[in-house]
């Protein structure tokens, strides 16, 4: 499976941005997906994340009610919509896909800059 994240920008504070990955392979209705982010000097962090089916996706509770999650198994795409955004969202969004929900990443996208200015 690869992974292709694009979407990221600079944005305003309290502005929108989507965010999507593109998956290859046969396999990605069967993978959990999610994305990661990580800004500057800080540790890799989980956003959200969802099941093949869709129907009962995560949150980070700082990100909880702001973003929204979602997959398009037929695209082979994952979303992830932001909204009300903050300027500590900055950072380097990654999408992940693998048993996500036994804390398991097998794939990694490149990632993709995203930049909230106050």
């Amino acid at each position: 499976v690869q992974l292709v994240e694009s979407g990221g920008g600079l944005v305003q504070a309290g502005g929108s941005l989507r965010l999507s990955c593109a998956a290859s392979g046969r396999a990605f209705s069967t993978y959990a997906m999610g994305w990661f982010r990580q800004a500057a000097g800080k540790e890799r962090e989980f956003v959200a994340d969802v099941g093949w089916s869709d129907n009962n996706p995560n949150y980070a509770a700082s990100v909880k009610g702001r973003f929204t999650i979602s997959r398009d198994n037929a695209k082979k795409t994952v979303y992830l919509q932001m909204n009300s955004l903050k300027s500590e969202d900055t950072a380097v969004y990654y999408c992940a896909a693998g048993p996500l929900r036994i804390g398991q990443v097998d794939y990694w996208g490149q990632g993709t800059q995203v930049t909230v200015s106050s």
